[in-house]
């Protein structure tokens, strides 16, 4: 193990730093999940969607029956498969994923600067009025990560 006495984390703690070894195994389903596609089921709940879902899986399914002379019931199941994930990408399309916004900008490192110089400050003269500063930044800077969201992420 290792400390770091200069690492900046707000804190009167310090920095260790110390060599972990791990094993990861990854599952079937771990790799599988990523592979499926996800559909809009929110649009479901619109009546015109919905309907318009429902008359494509009829009228696929009305052709499947007329063109069932399968025997073999694993060919039967995947025609209906793909029936079913057709008509939902015409009709629901795909769900997309969110986007996370970049949440650490200019001024967070503003933020951040002022933060490191009160410190600093604290530090060199650790006298009542520097130590109220520090709070006093500290608190700023909790309250403004807190509105952007950061310390939830």
């Amino acid at each position: 193990m290792q400390s770091f006495r200069g690492a900046d984390c707000d804190t009167d703690h310090y920095l260790m730093i110390a060599k972990v070894r791990e094993r990861l195994a990854v599952g079937k389903q771990a790799t599988q999940r990523f592979d499926r596609q996800r559909f809009n089921l929110r649009k479901l709940n619109e009546p015109e969607v919905r309907e318009q879902y429902q008359i494509k899986i009829t009228n696929r399914f009305a052709a499947l029956e007329n063109l069932n002379d399968d025997k073999d019931v694993n060919r039967t199941w995947e025609n209906i498969q793909e029936n079913i994930q057709t008509s939902a990408k015409e009709s629901l399309g795909l769900n997309e994923f969110k986007q996370n916004k970049p949440w650490f900008d200019e001024e967070c490192l503003g933020f951040l600067d002022q933060r490191k110089q009160a410190k600093m400050q604290w530090i060199q003269d650790p006298s009542q009025s520097n130590v109220d500063n520090l709070n006093d930044v500290r608190r700023t800077v909790s309250r403004q990560e807190q509105k952007e969201g950061i310390s939830e992420s």
